[in-house]
């Protein structure tokens, strides 16, 4: 008999799993999302798992906090079999997980137990991980902790950057979710405890985290940056004696630049180093070409039109002082 469920979520992350979860035989009872936000201008943010719900004529719920006796209360009214989570952004207490008759799954972009918490898809690509993919786990108390229903696995591009991953496991996500709740239905689903010696954790991704460390290979400053994409972006400052220092955005680099010629000077980490209208810098554990950035108050350039519109010369030095303030 199909399962009535609940579908809790917000960000694309969750909108194909959940569009999924509609069109299937299940029915889903509500959905709940975070409260509309009201950004620069005072123009609203469009919710996508909102618009899904409305679409449908699916209830909408979009409590502050979701743990509240009386948001527990509507809950319960709705009587499902399970909740489904995807990227929903609050902790769930106990009192919440003990509703549903056959627990609460959450769909998790990491491949559990590896990368726990806020923000597992910048996390393995940050780390340098050849694959990756999404698990979907019964959710139990501590963080991300409980066992595995069913996971999906997939490499990471050598180009790919948060926001391309994020989207791909999105579309892998929805697959694995109907498979998962078909098997809660007919009383087939297996799971899997993780295995605790393997657990690394991805906290909540802040501002400071976009600032490069040049002291770090090409091969991770590589990483760093596509995993600072889209947010809050790899960041650096330029430093010269003879201008104020320039904060620029790195938006692609190649970690293994060809045909460098003999005679470019090296320097300490940071250090611009010239060739043949490149723009390289010094690391600490070789050379990374920058390919395209973006300096504070100007649109994205490819390092050409940078080295001949700022004047760019060897010997500068990339690094300076972060700003640290709070996301």
């Amino acid at each position: 008999m199909p399962l009535r469920i609940v579908l809790l979520g917000t960000g694309e992350f969750a909108l194909p799993s959940f569009k999924a979860l509609i069109e299937s035989d299940h029915e889903v009872a509500g959905i709940f999302t975070q409260p509309d936000r009201t950004g620069r201008g005072h123009h609203r943010h469009v919710n996508s798992v909102k618009q899904l719900a409305e679409e449908h004529g699916i209830p909408v719920f979009q409590p502050p906090r979701v743990n509240r006796p009386d948001v527990l209360d509507e809950l319960r009214l709705l009587n499902a079999d399970a909740f489904i989570v995807a990227a929903y952004g609050q902790i769930l207490k106990p009192e919440f997980l003990e509703i549903p008759r056959l627990g609460a799954f959450n769909l998790h972009g990491s491949l559990l137990p590896r990368h726990r918490g806020a923000a597992p898809v910048q996390y393995s690509i940050w780390k340098g991980d050849q694959e990756t993919g999404v698990t979907i786990f019964r959710i139990e108390p501590a963080l991300d902790s409980g066992p595995i229903a069913g996971v999906v696995e997939t490499e990471i591009g050598s180009k790919e950057t948060s926001g391309d991953l994020m989207l791909r496991l999105a579309e892998l996500s929805a697959p694995l979710a109907l498979d998962v709740v078909n098997q809660l239905e007919h009383g087939t689903a297996r799971f899997a405890r993780q295995n605790p010696s393997l657990v690394t954790l991805a906290p909540k991704i802040r501002k400071h985290d976009g600032v490069i460390d040049w002291t770090q290979s090409p091969r991770q400053i590589d990483c760093h940056v596509r995993a600072m994409q889209p947010w809050p972006k790899a960041a650096t400052w330029l430093v010269s004696k003879t201008r104020e220092p320039l904060r620029c955005i790195i938006l692609t680099t190649n970690p293994d630049p060809q045909s460098l010629p003999e005679n470019v000077a090296s320097g300490s980490t940071g250090t611009v180093l010239l060739a043949d209208k490149r723009l390289l810098v010094q690391t600490g554990g070789g050379v990374i070409e920058i390919c395209r950035l973006q300096p504070d108050g100007k649109g994205p350039m490819d390092a050409t039109a940078f080295l001949n519109g700022y004047r760019i010369s060897g010997g500068m030095q990339f690094g300076g002082t972060a700003d640290t303030s709070p996301a």
